[in-house]
């Protein structure tokens, strides 16, 4: 069995079981060992994988995502700082393994309620079924736009012999995510809430139908717009089907009530990642000076709900300062953000708003893309229960003015992106790297020619575990550097 896709369940007699305990009994044991459990139901597979994949993207958002783009600096002249775009090739292991992991068990889940339902016939299955889809194609979104081409069509299918899985390009892989959701919103829209007694199965939006619906859709558009400078007449035309010509059959996020968040209570088994981490340990990344100065810039009141001050003012230290310069550790983050439900952030309402500004910027879909930026900044304020002052949104670094060029009004709506992005797993380096905003300083100590890393290099087990299809696709993709540009950051004509 390769190391990236874990056994499925074999085990069907849970056809004929009746639905009994909280999905939240022995909720390790569910995730991790579906083998060894009479309850592997997809409702008993749903959170454990969910929980496991959000804890999994807060880690790494906090050490690679966070230092990539200015958001704190892990200060220091030691090899490894990620901040100055040095990245061992051994940080790759952890979320290559941690993803396939969780997508075996989405699609086991999807093959359990394919299955129940073909016994029962019961629409309840269909949202199940959904719901798994979703799961796994935002999985494997993440998964890609990380690593690049990877293994998709036989990825996790170890139970059938396949222990050493050909890797596809990333046009493909993206192509069969779109199918996959188009199938997601077919099902729930033909699915029902989930009843009563498995609400705490899903600890994401409860069991709501339409509300996992909606962030199908919005994810759909999410990653239309990650792959538009490919392929610019096929991501106008479907979203504009989506918003402007029949948008009853696609509905999205309407506010943050629909936002996808897994939202730590502080109870067993939804407790953050971060709860056990000592405060010191937290506070050992300091804030970055991009970050604070924007925020210092706008007065923007989320700076005390994120950041302690520092000498009466919030301040942070310069990313890329030359090596060997001594710098002092400034603001850091609130202590009480370890156990902050918000950081569970899949996607948000603001999020979506930004991006529909972005594609009417672009002629991509009609509408007013004044409205929309403000209802994202807006969005991004209500998500941390703040309200926007109309002095805030006058001020001359956000106010939007129609007048203003392509290339300003992206700056505009990728710097409010940026802040309403805050713990969002890699989201903030994905979109910088398609956009090229926020345009982040460049200090005398990056590495990598300076220049922000496209990627992670594959796991460096495979080299062994899988040779022949990790040199296959090295050969297509390019070097397995960090370098190497993804096939949605390539110019067009390539």
């Amino acid at each position: 069995m390769n190391r990236y896709c874990k056994p499925a369940i074999v085990i069907l007699f849970a056809l004929i079981t009746l639905i009994a305990g909280s999905c939240t009994r022995n909720f390790e044991e569910l995730s991790r060992n579906p083998n060894a459990s009479e309850t592997a139901l997809p409702q008993a597979l749903l959170a454990p994988a969910l929980s496991s994949v959000v804890k999994s993207n807060m880690s790494r958002c906090r050490r690679i995502n966070n230092e990539l783009m200015q958001v704190t600096v892990n200060y220091g002249d030691t090899e490894g700082k990620i901040f100055r775009y040095d990245i061992r090739k051994s940080e790759a292991d952890y979320l290559w393994n941690e993803w396939y992991v969780e997508i075996t068990n989405f699609k086991d889940m999807y093959a359990f309620a394919q299955t129940l339902y073909s016994v029962a016939n019961e629409k309840v299955y269909n949202t199940y079924m959904g719901i798994s889809l979703i799961c796994e194609s935002w999985v494997f979104s993440m998964l890609t736009d990380t690593y690049g081409d990877i293994p998709y069509t036989e990825a996790c299918q170890g139970r059938d012999g396949i222990l050493t899985p050909a890797f596809d390009r990333q046009e493909f892989v993206y192509t069969e995510i779109f199918k996959k959701l188009e199938q997601a919103n077919t099902l729930l829209s033909d699915g029902v809430d989930l009843p009563e007694d498995q609400v705490v199965c899903d600890p994401v939006f409860g069991g709501n139908a339409l509300k996992w619906r909606k962030f199908a859709n919005s994810l759909y558009i999410r990653l239309l717009m990650r792959v538009s400078a490919k392929n610019e007449s096929f991501v106008a035309s479907k979203l504009a089907e989506m918003i402007d010509t029949s948008p009853d059959n696609y509905p999205i996020m309407a506010s943050n009530d629909d936002s996808a968040v897994l939202r730590w209570t502080g109870e067993t088994p939804y407790i953050s990642p971060f709860y056990s981490m000592r405060d010191e340990d937290w506070r050992v990344y300091p804030v970055c000076e991009f970050f604070a100065d924007n925020l210092n810039l706008w007065n923007d009141p989320r700076r005390s709900k994120w950041m302690v001050d520092y000498e009466g003012a919030y301040a942070g230290i310069p990313s890329g300062y030359p090596v060997g310069e001594s710098v002092v550790r400034k603001s850091t983050f609130l202590v009480a953000l370890k156990t902050d439900p918000r950081l569970g952030n899949m996607m948000n309402y603001a999020e979506l708003e930004f991006l529909l500004a972005e594609a009417i910027v672009k002629n991509y879909i009609s509408g007013d893309a004044a409205t929309h930026y403000e209802n994202g900044v807006e969005a991004a304020f209500d998500f941390w229960d703040l309200t926007v002052s109309a002095s805030y949104l006058d001020n001359p670094a956000i106010k939007w003015d129609d007048a203003e060029g392509l290339d300003d009004k992206m700056a505009k709506i990728h710097l409010q992106k940026y802040y309403a992005l805050f713990y969002t797993d890699l989201q903030q380096w994905f979109e910088c790297r398609r956009t090229g905003y926020p345009i982040l300083p460049k200090g005398e100590g990056l590495l990598n020619n300076k220049e922000l890393p496209s990627r992670l290099n594959y796991p460096v087990y495979l080299q062994t575990t899988n040779r022949d299809n990790y040199y296959a696709a090295v050969a297509v993709q390019g070097s397995d550097e960090i370098s190497t540009k993804v096939w949605w950051q390539r110019g067009v004509n390539e």
